[in-house]
């Protein structure tokens, strides 16, 4: 039996070929292409291109082309059948169970298909040529869209007493097309009503760009009607895994990687007219689990952009605690607010591209900073508000799909509560409360930790677990002699403090002699600093600890390695320079 069309198309535009080809080929980025060594034939010169845009590879020296599911059956041995069930769990899907039951599904879901598409072209072909219509390319003229933009995203308008089910009934059975949520029957008069009169529509299509339901916005001001509908989920459309224009902007995954997730479907149309076309917009619904994953199969940051209000704010805080949890250390989710009542398609129309993408750079928060932020608001400056505070910012953090991601994560939310909370002074065993930060010092902190890299606040932890205890290292000196630093000024003070321990004498503190800001420095960014002080009498939990940052110093030094070798290899294409790579790989996979 063969697999439904959809099912494999919905394969191949979830996964780039890339992707898959590079699960057994090492691949190096050459213009729009990918190339490397062929898995078909042994060889020293690259021959083996990858073209994401058109979804082929091709091999110059065996002649070998095709898709993913073929990569994947030459490759791998496979049957087709067992390719598709490989591919389908690499693309996140559930395996296709063949039935009585799914041949019917397969002849509603063309039906579907046509009744839609039928739909979508007749309205879109009225807004455009009907001269009934005018109305409804005024307001669009009003709100700066013209004839280029109605083409590209296909909307239409459908009047008010518009009846297309009596153009369609002949053709399909009545329930086929009440399913597909377009019509519903009026009790009282019995007779079918569209559901979207009145309203200008804009076709919500799958990945693949078929149109599977619309979105609604009516033209005048009525106060009893809602603004914006939405189709009724049905047997091909739920709302919670699909998103308004991913089908265009997931083609430009190749060129950029970043992608904006806005409200409304004026916004994207608008962003899009102003030259920003990697925009998607979610449903009328809060963000899911299902919207993000699918982002991330094309994009490493998601910026999410909502409305500058009240209702705005409080679906970005839903957003932000449904998608921290799918947080990877590859990916980023930032948030962007706009000026009070102004959205994105108003902002953009006002300001132009430059201006919108100037603001995101400068204003764009990332999501754990946002979490924070947000919760810190509702904190009072008493015991039980900021246990509280704590204890919801823990349970966010526990959210967290990715284990190294939950740990950096809560270590930033602990590190912020610190800055907040009264501390016990270790000298003279007396509570002092610290200062709450000017608006200035705050701003100060904030860029002087932006301007830290990963390495540099890994290489803090470890000058500050030293410098903390210096008796434990020196008898251990073996632990920490041969760990590598990057940052210039990090590494001589390390090389110093290493000296002074082989030197067999016992030190403080004061005899290692160091600048009073650096130690401060050290201090106020070394993010080890909350663990060590629940730990700080468990010498096998410091070891532990130190096991940790050597490790992933060491993970740093084979990426740099990684990175110059890519680059030589880019030049060179030399099989030495290949196989070192290689090596170099398999120890990072090691570590």
């Amino acid at each position: 039996m063969k697999y439904p069309k959809e099912y494999l198309d919905e394969i191949k535009n979830r996964l780039k070929v890339s992707t898959v080809v590079s699960k057994s080929v090492s691949l190096k980025k050459r213009g729009k292409e990918y190339v490397g060594l062929s898995p078909f034939k042994n060889e020293k010169t690259p021959s083996f291109t990858v073209n994401d845009e058109k979804e082929f590879y091709h091999c110059f020296a065996t002649s070998e082309h095709g898709n993913i599911f073929d990569f994947v059956m030459k490759t791998q041995n496979l049957k087709f059948g067992e390719a598709v069930k490989y591919l389908a769990q690499l693309a996140g899907m559930q395996p296709y169970m063949f039935s009585q039951q799914d041949e019917e599904r397969e002849k509603k879901w063309n039906e579907y298909k046509s009744i839609f598409s039928n739909y979508v072209e007749f309205y879109h072909n009225e807004l455009l040529k009907n001269e009934n219509y005018s109305i409804a390319r005024d307001y669009l003229k009003n709100r700066s869209l013209g004839k280029d933009e109605v083409k590209k995203f296909k909307i239409g308008y459908i009047e008010k007493n518009s009846n297309f089910f009596e153009k369609i009934k002949q053709d399909y059975s009545e329930q086929t097309l009440v399913e597909t949520g377009l019509f519903y029957l009026d009790e009282k008069k019995k007779i079918y009503i569209e559901r979207f009169r009145g309203r200008l529509i804009f076709p919500i299509k799958n990945i693949s760009g078929q149109p599977i339901a619309l979105g609604g916005r009516i033209i005048e001001n009525l106060d009893y009607l809602a603004k914006y509908i939405n189709s009724p989920e049905t047997n091909f459309f739920k709302k919670g895994s699909n998103l308004y224009n991913l089908d265009l902007a997931r083609k430009l995954s190749n060129k950029i990687d970043h992608i904006y997730l806005v409200e409304g479907y004026m916004d994207v149309v608008g962003l899009s007219k102003n030259g920003i076309d990697n925009v998607v917009a979610n449903l009328g619904t809060s963000l899911t689990d299902k919207q993000i994953l699918i982002l991330n199969q094309f994009f490493d940051d998601i910026v999410i952009c909502f409305d500058g209000d009240e209702s705005g704010y409080k679906a970005a805080v839903r957003a932000a605690e449904n998608s921290i949890k799918e947080l990877k250390p590859e990916k980023q989710i930032s948030f962007l607010f706009l000026p009070d009542k102004e959205d994105p398609d108003s902002y953009v129309n006002k300001n132009g591209k430059a201006n919108f993408v100037d603001f995101t750079k400068q204003n764009k928060l990332s999501i754990h900073q946002f979490i924070f932020s947000h919760y810190k608001k509702q904190t009072k400056n008493n015991p039980s508000s900021m246990a509280i505070f704590e204890k919801k910012l823990r349970g966010i953090s526990d959210t967290i799909k990715d284990d190294f991601i939950k740990k950096y994560v809560l270590e930033y939310f602990l590190e912020k509560i610190a800055e907040l909370t009264p501390h016990t002074n270790q000298n003279n065993k007396r509570f002092y409360t610290k200062r709450t930060k000017s608006l200035e010092s705050t701003k100060k902190y904030f860029q002087e930790s932006q301007s830290l890299t990963g390495v540099e606040l890994k290489e803090f932890s470890l000058l500050y677990l030293v410098i903390n205890k210096l008796d434990l290292l020196q008898a251990n000196i073996h632990l920490i002699e041969n760990i590598k630093l990057f940052t210039e000024f990090n590494k001589k003070i390390f090389e110093m403090i290493i000296k002074k321990l082989k030197s067999g004498s016992q030190i403080t503190t004061q005899d290692l002699d160091l600048d009073v800001q650096l130690i401060e420095k050290i201090n106020k960014f070394a993010p080890i600093k909350h663990i060590l002080k629940k730990q700080s009498d468990d010498d096998q939990k410091i070891i532990e600890l130190l096991e940790d940052i050597s490790r992933d110093l060491m993970n740093y030094d084979l990426e740099f390695r990684i990175q110059e070798l890519e680059s030589k290899f880019s030049v060179d294409m030399s099989e030495s320079t290949f196989n070192e790579l290689k090596e170099l790989k398999k120890k990072q996979n090691l570590n």
